[in-house]
């Protein structure tokens, strides 16, 4: 075999070698961003809360380059994570229930959908973990039903900044101060104020 041949030869197989190994590196440092399920002892990445005891659609965060997995226990927590500006930045595959699909008590995990291409109502009378919350649909005929229904608001991934959260948390402080409300009514607890206000002796002319 001439020296030009043995040449060719070498360089072809060095050739091979390089591309098998970058080909297995690839392989080797893919990340599977498929979404996962929700167990009974997940923590929401933002309250701590337990994800599984809390209705609503709920929200998942993969990192790309890592692997790394982020769960929360409803859509409002997963976007007062992703709009801080640190979080903006990473590459990261986000996942929602679609609630056209699932129930919303015990959403089911088979329909984790794309957040990114997803549909948001806001101002249902639907309350997730946090009380009011974005209700997520794949389809936007299942959004505009429900906003139709409910006098609320239909919004995509990009129109939900951190406006609409202080909204959301507004909406979610007058539920609160609503539903203790009702039940200090249910169980004949008085308004302390009100209760001073009474006991104070009237005023004589």
């Amino acid at each position: 075999m001439s020296i030009l041949r043995r040449f060719t030869l070498g360089f072809l197989i060095l050739i091979l070698v390089t591309f098998v190994t970058a080909c297995s590196e690839d392989a080797k440092d893919t990340v599977d961003t498929t979404p996962v399920a929700f167990h009974s002892g997940d923590e929401c990445h933002v309250c701590g809360m337990l994800i599984v005891n809390w209705p609503g659609a709920k929200g998942q965060s993969i990192n790309k380059s890592s692997g790394e997995t982020l769960k929360f226990c409803s859509t409002v927590d997963l976007f007062s994570w992703w709009l801080q500006p640190e979080n903006k930045t990473l590459q990261a595959q986000i996942y929602v229930h679609d609630m056209a699909e699932t129930q919303w008590d015990h959403p089911e995990d088979t329909h984790l959908i794309d957040a990114r291409k997803a549909w948001y109502v806001m101002g249902s009378n639907l309350m997730g973990a946090m009380g009011p919350t974005l209700v997520s649909f794949g389809n936007q005929a299942a959004a505009l039903s429900l906003a139709k229904e409910q006098d609320a608001k239909v919004l995509r991934f990009e129109d939900i900044n951190l406006e609409v959260l202080q909204e959301i948390g507004k909406a979610g402080h007058m539920h609160m101060k609503s539903h203790a409300e009702q039940l200090r009514q249910e169980h004949g607890i008085t308004n302390k104020k009100e209760s001073m206000k009474n006991k104070m002796p009237m005023k004589l002319n």
